[in-house]
């Protein structure tokens, strides 16, 4: 309905309730910040070389004997025929038959050491990457269609303990196969549970309150989680212990069940107005305010519905039925799809930079978390679509610079691939913020699945473009470069929601920018009155 942010405006901003809600679902954010990228010291290659002739005895230490037994890692030299004397080396190689020796400096054991994923089977490691966000797509997919038509809640606290329980069960994988099906499913409860979590508290705050909680709740509580991953993984060196640790968190959170409501908007949008009151009046009572009579009438909300929007369920074909949604819709699949590939691009090279693997990584994630502020404090002062194409085009920039950069200068390369992160970080958390004001309520969840769905596609994309480092050192920045800045010009035909109310209905949502000006066009409504 639209008049939902001025009947409840009774409750305040930031009450105990409303900082409950953003404490909670932020909280709920912070597993979902390692889940995706927790595969960097999970498949870490360590370094490795051929084993000793079978014959051999003894292995000796990893760096005793590994400049003679091969030119590379994936080959040793061949022995001659007589075995009587000493071995003696021919100038020919062969493959490592007997398998490798892996350092264990770094970790104690990763899924590549356990089962020989180097050389001829290298793929695999991007693979098993790729398929956790699949499993992305998939949840993004189906979970926005089961929480629009069965609620927020429900698929929000099912996902919360989905993704930890995979996880358990993928520390347990006795294959390379199994491990890929379920890091397919643990792509698909994470993806699910924030997404889900994300909507659950933006319909339930008010304009001021949902700021606070995209940004300083649910981006900074998953800006919190990629930053505690690096200091897991330095104590725990074995790659499924480390698995383990990563689903304690979620199940704690399982008893905020009897904390968190369902979303009013929703309820309201179901015709469910006493469970909306309730919801509304137990909040009240968190806050300590009074609360009228009457709150919502059930008969005004079905008369602020149009005729063709008084159905009850609503479908994907909704997103592409009017041309003002299919715009929104085609523009935020593109855009969550580029912010989405560069980031997470960025974030899954970390074990391809120079210097200390667990620094690096929380360098990014620090960089995340002060992006997360800064953008805080921005949002409010900038149209949403400049700010957005700004963060892109500064991101771009700095990645297409490297090109410029010599390749023996390994700090510079290192330097603007942060400042590029410091970019994609700020669009990354926004765009959480900005497309569900794009999308009405009656298909919110479902549009944001579906850009979701478009980001995953670049997510399932960017292990691979890391991948073409084998070539080209500084192809994955050109490539991310490229890009950005495609993105940041797409960017500014999006419409400003900045002091807007959210859109309920499909016939609220706004036009995109033209890129020719009418003279003869009519200003716009700066409401949806």
């Amino acid at each position: 309905m639209n008049d939902f942010d001025e009947a409840t405006s009774f409750l305040g901003n930031y009450g105990p309730f409303q900082i409950l809600i953003i404490v909670l679902l932020g909280l709920s954010a912070i597993p979902c910040g390692y889940m995706g990228v927790i595969v960097v010291f999970v498949s870490d290659t360590p370094e490795h070389h051929c084993k000793e002739w079978s014959n051999s005895t003894i292995e000796p230490p990893f760096h005793e004997h590994s400049s003679w037994i091969g030119p590379d890692s994936c080959s040793r030299f061949k022995v001659h025929a007589n075995w009587t004397g000493p071995v003696e080396l021919g100038n020919a190689t062969e493959e490592c038959v007997d398998g490798w020796v892996y350092s264990t400096e770094g970790y104690t054991a990763t899924i590549v050491s356990e089962w020989d994923l180097v050389c001829d089977n290298a793929w695999k490691v991007p693979f098993a990457t790729s398929v956790f966000y699949v499993g992305s797509l998939l949840g993004s997919f189906i979970s926005g269609h089961l929480s629009d038509r069965f609620g927020r809640k429900p698929v929000f606290f099912f996902t919360l303990v989905f993704t930890p329980v995979t996880a358990l069960i993928q520390a347990s994988s006795v294959s390379w196969v199994m491990f890929c099906i379920l890091n397919c499913l643990k792509g698909f409860g994470t993806n699910s549970n924030f997404l889900t979590s994300l909507i659950l508290g933006a319909e339930m705050l008010s304009d001021s309150a949902r700021v606070s909680y995209t940004f300083l709740g649910h981006s900074l509580g998953y800006g919190l989680g990629y930053a505690l991953l690096p200091l897991f993984a330095y104590f725990i060196r074995g790659w499924r212990m480390l698995l383990v640790a990563s689903a304690i968190p979620g199940l704690l959170l399982v008893p905020t069940w009897w904390l968190i409501p369902e979303s009013p908007r929703w309820l309201l949008q179901k015709g469910r107005v006493e469970e909306a009151e309730l919801v509304i009046r137990n909040a009240a009572k968190r806050n300590r305010v009074p609360v009228p009579e009457v709150l919502f009438k059930a008969e005004e909300c079905s008369e602020q519905m149009p005729e063709d929007e008084a159905q009850q369920t609503f479908t994907y074909m909704d997103l592409i039925r009017t041309r003002n949604m299919r715009n929104i819709t085609i523009l935020g699949v593109f855009i969550w799809m580029s912010v989405a590939m560069v980031f997470h691009g960025l974030a899954l090279n970390t074990s391809n930079l120079d210097g200390n693997i667990y620094l690096n990584c929380f360098i990014y994630a620090a960089i995340d978390i002060g992006m997360y502020i800064a953008t805080w404090l921005l949002v409010n002062r900038v149209p949403r679509p400049i700010l957005l194409s700004s963060s892109m085009t500064f991101c771009g920039i700095m990645l297409l610079f490297i090109k410029l950069v010599p390749d023996d200068m390994h700090i510079m390369l290192q330097v603007l691939g942060l400042l590029g992160r410091i970019g994609v970080s700020a669009a990354y958390s926004f765009i959480f913020l900005f497309f569900p004001e794009l999308i009405p309520t009656v298909v919110r969840t479902m549009g944001l699945g579906v850009d979701s769905t478009g980001a995953r596609l670049g997510t399932i994309l960017s292990p691979y473009v890391i991948y073409l480092e084998v070539y080209s050192k500084i192809l994955p920045y050109l490539i991310f470069g490229t890009i950005s800045i495609m993105a940041a010009v797409f960017s500014m035909l999006l419409p400003d929601t900045r002091n807007r109310q959210l859109p309920d209905l499909i016939s609220q949502v706004q036009p995109i920018r033209r890129v020719a000006i009418n003279p003869c066009a009519k200003p716009r409504s700066k409401s949806f009155n």
